[in-house]
């Protein structure tokens, strides 16, 4: 069978290539074209578009690059009439992949979503694109499918969260062993993850290191995104109590005490690694202006929305400052609210259920496909 993946993340490409690896387990046959990064190459995937050329975060910044999104946007649709696949499978991104789901619909292609768009926070509207456009839609959130199913009367699959499996699947790191190979002291780590496009980190990595020299019995180390070159990086690295591990995200937060982590999927990686973390966000005065009225959620991580609850501090826009940083992150490293925020994840592990979210979804489009075939044939 014939495969065609769209995933504009890194996370995305994560998740993607666990999929890759357990559809061609099923199906020993398979031809997988995909967007997404190198891991879902190294899994098998024939790389079209990596997502760092695709990345645009903000409403600001999709406005500014708009020609270079409909360029793409016309070039995924030829590409897929080219490739001609028995199963689109759309993986979040889903200002890029509703486009092309609603093409790919007019063009009789079989449609999945794995990892739905969170229509829940916002544009609900997009509720009667999904029922037009997307014939199956598996879920990884537990609140996400008495959303669909109570709210909006549309079936989806519960497949679980695969961060687990991620999480699960890959060799630990020795300690001393991860010290040495990136050159790291005895000091307990802080580990800062400001995001994966240079928009974000740029605007979020000088504010997490303002308060290196408050705590200067531990040691800052920045998780280096696989789509940036470490070069990029290279100027703020000004202290002597700051590193870099590039593209090991995971082996730092098996090796992490706390975190400063932007919101986004690496808060909940964060939570599953039971790293006490704070969530942070600033975004341009123009996307948060909108973001603002359009996002009706109490929260913006993805720990305390499936808790709903006030798991991990988020400090948000005007609200993340030194002195505020400083205040939080003083709480976590030692005592009582450490204590509370680490028995508090292993409710969140429990809520996600168990691993084996990849090999599900894979089971039920493999599933799909072969009906389709066997019916239309």
């Amino acid at each position: 069978m014939k495969y065609y993946i769209i995933a504009g993340e890194a996370s995305g490409d994560l998740h993607g290539s666990n999929l890759i690896v357990h559809l061609r387990k099923l199906d020993t046959q398979a031809d997988i074209r995909c967007w997404g990064g190198d891991l879902m190459q190294k899994a098998g995937g024939n790389l079209v578009k990596h997502y760092k050329e695709l990345a645009f975060m903000g409403f600001l910044e999709v406005l500014l690059n708009i020609r270079t999104i409909f360029k793409n946007i016309a070039f995924c649709k030829a590409d897929i009439e080219t490739f001609r696949p028995d199963v689109l499978v759309f993986i979040d991104y889903p200002g890029f992949n509703f486009q092309i789901a609603k093409w790919a619909r007019k063009k009789g292609y079989s449609t999945h979503y794995y990892i739905s768009p969170q229509i829940w926070a916002w544009k609900e509207g997009r509720i009667k694109d999904i029922k037009r456009d997307i014939d199956r839609m598996y879920v990884i959130l537990p609140f996400e499918k008495e959303f669909y199913e109570s709210k909006h009367s549309y079936e989806v699959d519960f497949v679980g969260h695969p961060l687990l499996d991620a999480i699960e699947n890959r060799k630990k790191t020795d300690v001393q062993k991860f010290r040495q190979a990136h050159q790291l002291s005895e000091k307990p780590i802080i580990a800062l993850l400001p995001g994966s496009r240079k928009q974000e980190i740029k605007k979020m990595l000088n504010l997490m290191l303002s308060v290196v020299e408050v705590f200067k019995d531990y040691q800052f180390v920045i998780a280096g995104a696989p789509g940036q070159e470490k070069a990029f990086y290279e100027p703020y690295l000004t202290s002597g109590n700051v590193s870099i591990v590039s593209g090991k995200t995971y082996d730092l937060l098996e090796n992490a005490h706390a975190a400063l982590v932007t919101s986004g999927t690496a808060t909940l990686e964060t939570a599953l690694f039971k790293v006490p973390e704070i969530v942070c966000y600033k975004g341009s005065w123009f996307s948060y202006q909108i973001a603002k009225r359009v996002i009706s959620l109490d929260y913006i991580s993805l720990v305390n929305l499936i808790m709903d609850k006030p798991v991990v501090k988020e400090l948000i826009q005007n609200d993340l400052t030194t002195k505020n940083l400083t205040s939080e992150l003083s709480k976590i490293l030692v005592g009582d609210e450490r204590k509370r925020i680490l028995a508090d994840y292993d409710v969140l592990q429990q809520k996600l259920g168990g691993a084996g979210a990849s090999e599900a979804t894979a089971k039920l489009i493999y599933s799909a496909v072969t009906h389709h075939s066997k019916t239309v044939g």
